[in-house]
């Protein structure tokens, strides 16, 4: 194992970095065994220097203590995603959706209704830097071979990125945006999105432990709804969630959230749905 392991990650003075960061941020987390949430975790630093650092004992483990691949991390971690144009859309609380078609067309969602803005990126090369950006924080990339590709921010934002030669007039980027707090029954209640009665019903079906399947199209509310449903669960029950990309906002105490993931650059590693349902 630590031959192997020598052969891959030499530990002499690094060399200046060959391949994309996408590719040697995906190589070190396999490497480590670490899901690429790691790297927008607030332990991060933490965890990765644990992982890095040479373990003594007779458990025949290596770990790279100053390699390109370390150095890469330690950038990633150290440098935060800068959104440029798209700054004040995600401090801006009423902004649900953010839809970037091409660098010079930007729309939001507020309340349910796209709203042109007047922002836009430099260029495409600029729009592409932050897309490698966002992707390379998590260990994934786009490129001709891949050109679509999913990622959670750090504050449970999800990303969804396509670019040329599926997107046809650019690189398309959206990021939907989800409350800090979950919306409640009397919440949808006051928006007109479920009556009284319709309400109490949703209630009893999942205090009776019955089956529910929530479907609906892009946007129509469905983690809201789940969010909402879930309010409903016993704090003494245990809760298993499996995502493909996390955004349910569970409060119990007993709560088991999984996550599939896709696989790496070899093609390998991918763990879907199905598999966590075994």
């Amino acid at each position: 194992m630590e031959n192997a392991a020598k052969e891959q990650f030499d530990t002499e003075s690094p060399e200046p970095f060959e391949e994309p960061r996408y590719v040697i941020l995906s190589r070190l987390l396999d490497f480590l065994d670490l899901p690429a949430t790691t790297l927008q975790s607030p332990a991060r630093d933490g965890i990765i220097r644990s992982k890095m650092r040479p373990r003594n004992g007779t458990d025949g483990g290596f770990a790279p203590r100053y390699t390109r691949e370390a150095l890469a991390v330690d950038e990633t971690c150290e440098e935060p995603i800068h959104f440029g144009p798209l700054e004040p859309l995600m401090e801006d609380p009423t902004v649900t959706d953010i839809l970037i078609d091409n660098f010079d067309k930007i729309y939001v969602e507020r309340k349910g209704k796209l709203e042109p803005t007047d922002l836009g990126f430099e260029s495409e090369t600029h729009l592409r830097k932050l897309i490698n950006s966002i992707l390379a924080a998590v260990g994934r990339r786009v490129d001709d071979s891949c050109p679509m590709a999913d990622a959670r921010l750090a504050d449970g934002s999800r990303v969804n990125v396509i670019i040329p030669p599926l997107a046809i007039d650019g690189p398309s980027m959206s990021i939907r945006r989800f409350r800090k707090d979950a919306l409640q029954l009397e919440d949808l209640i006051t928006f007109n999105s479920l009556t009284p009665e319709i309400g109490t019903l949703l209630k009893s079906i999942v205090q009776a432990r019955l089956n529910v399947l929530v479907s609906g199209g892009t946007g129509s509310g469905k983690t809201t709804l789940l969010n909402m449903l879930s309010g409903f669960i016993p704090s003494d029950e245990r809760i298993v969630s499996i995502e493909d990309s996390a955004e349910l906002q569970l409060k119990q105490r007993y709560v088991v959230r999984l996550e599939t993931r896709p696989p790496n650059l070899e093609g390998k590693g991918e763990i879907t749905q199905r598999d966590l349902v075994k």
